[in-house]
């Protein structure tokens, strides 16, 4: 369904933000007066990711069209760049058919561009065994959404729980997140050694494929949130060991405790670590190697410093992958903040830590740095020199990291066209070389943001001409609606 405001003909409306469910009185009272007009089921099937994932929807959700574009929308402004508008016309058979053509035409449009812009969970498009290899550098959990293609309630959480805006933030900080559709014969494996009785069952995982909390059912935002944080133990018991520190408890293993609470918390511990080293000599010893590594939390602090110094004695005691997580994780809190502050300084403090403590790891690491940083800034130029120089020193021509490397192109700078010149260089390359219809789709995406129609419409069927037998990412569906879009 899609609601509209009860007008006979020619009112512009304008384009919500969200999926919404609008059965009942979960109608927001703005809504109630509106009126319900038929939508097509296999328009929702075919709207898509800039990735080209599927985003699933259900009957009984309908997008929102809200009277005035001048008044904004859900309290966003009217100069909102994803707004959208259409005009409404009288239902005559062909007058409806073109409106549904465009609202579907806006609605694939608004989609890509808020798949732009991050909002919500990110989902992890590699594999369950990458996914752990992910999770365990970067020191994280797995969320792992196990759903059915056919299961309203996970299609429910899919369109209104997980692309809302807290519910990404918060996932996307502390899990490596995975959709796996468990009756797909491809997933039989996982599906196998982690069975489910119902859809859909939330699972949290570490990285050796343990499971530390399942549960079954929909959750709306704030449950699922609130799942999250008890599973991360972030119900906070700081407060506990606040008050005993606060009444004079030093003893080490109390101050580990209390570390490592705040670091479950997410709050500021580095003073308590700090103002125990300090009285420290001998940093070799067990229970200090233990607080050198709980208290890394950033590259830019003297514990960091410490453990590095300390670091074939920590990962003889902890585990040299384990303490190798912790170094890369603590560089990487260090960019967010270099992000956070627009500071270079700290930006480059991160790389050469991660140099001296992680040499292996470092060039990659620089790359992937300095393209997150200078996206955040809106540093064209020095973007796109970072990202070239990932391609030349890294990636290569390896098709599917030329592919991923294009979509961070067109989500930092979609619309630059020293950007898109490049992007097409390297997404042109992933098509020739990898072969595959998402990567001639991208090209051709590429090729319509230049605005060279005809390119991306051939683009678009030589990918349709690269789908194989089996159409399991429905290719085909998403090629047709990217050709209707070039229409307009």
């Amino acid at each position: 369904m899609i609601w509209i405001k009860d007008r006979t003909d020619k009112c512009r409306f304008a384009l919500r933000l969200q999926v919404c469910n609008l059965s009942g009185s979960d109608r927001p009272a703005a809504y109630r007066s509106l009126v319900p007009i038929d939508y097509p089921l296999p328009v929702c099937e075919y709207l898509q990711n800039i990735d080209h994932s599927p985003i699933p929807l259900q009957p009984d959700y309908s997008l929102i069209f809200a009277k005035n574009l001048e008044s904004g929308i859900a309290g966003r402004s009217a100069t909102n760049p994803h707004s959208a508008t259409v005009r409404i016309r009288p239902k005559s058979s062909t007058a409806t058919s073109n409106m549904k053509s465009t609202l579907a035409l806006l609605t694939l449009s608004l989609f890509l561009t808020l798949s732009l812009s991050g909002q919500g969970i990110e989902f992890f498009h590699g594999t369950w065994a990458e996914a752990q290899e992910k999770a365990k550098t970067e020191e994280k959990l797995i969320f792992v959404d196990a759903f059915a293609s056919w299961c309203g309630p996970c299609k429910r959480m899919a369109s209104s729980v997980f692309p809302q805006e807290k519910v990404g933030s918060f996932f996307n900080a502390n899990f490596i997140n995975l959709k796996i559709d468990m009756e797909k014969p491809e997933n039989a494996e996982f599906a196998g050694k982690y069975p489910v009785s119902a859809y859909p069952t939330l699972m949290f995982l570490d990285g050796s494929g343990k499971m530390v909390q399942k549960a079954v059912g929909a959750k709306d935002a704030e449950q699922l949130l609130e799942l999250a944080q008890k599973v991360l133990g972030r119900a906070d018991k700081s407060a506990d060991y606040e008050k005993q520190y606060a009444e004079g408890n030093r003893e080490p293993k109390f101050l580990l405790d209390y570390i490592r609470a705040l670091n479950a918390a997410g709050k500021p511990s580095l003073k308590i670590t700090n103002d125990y080293l300090a009285a420290q000599k001998d940093f070799s010893s067990d229970i200090n190697l233990q607080f050198l590594y709980e208290g890394t939390v950033e590259a830019d602090s003297r514990v960091f410093d410490l453990l590095v110094k300390n670091q074939s004695k920590a990962a003889s005691l902890l585990g040299k992958e384990k303490v190798e997580a912790r170094i890369e994780k603590a560089c990487k809190s260090t960019v967010k903040k270099a992000v956070e502050f627009k500071s270079e300084a700290l930006l480059t403090e991160a790389k050469a830590k991660i140099k001296t403590a992680l040499p292996a790891k470092a060039a990659t690491f620089g790359y992937e740095a300095d393209m997150q940083y200078y996206a955040a800034i809106k540093d064209v130029k020095n973007y796109l020199k970072a990202a070239q120089s990932y391609q030349k020193g890294e990636i290569k021509n390896n098709a599917a990291k030329l592919h991923d490397l294009v979509i961070s192109l067109l989500r930092a700078f979609p619309d630059d066209a020293k950007v898109l010149d490049q992007g097409e260089k390297w997404a042109k390359n992933a098509a020739e070389n990898g072969g595959l219809p998402e990567y001639f789709l991208t090209l051709a995406e590429v090729y319509k943001r230049q605005g060279n129609k005809a390119k991306a419409r051939e683009t678009a069927e030589k990918a349709r001409k690269a789908i194989g037998e089996q159409d399991t990412k429905n290719m085909s569906g998403k090629i047709d609606y990217f050709l209707h879009s070039l229409e307009g």
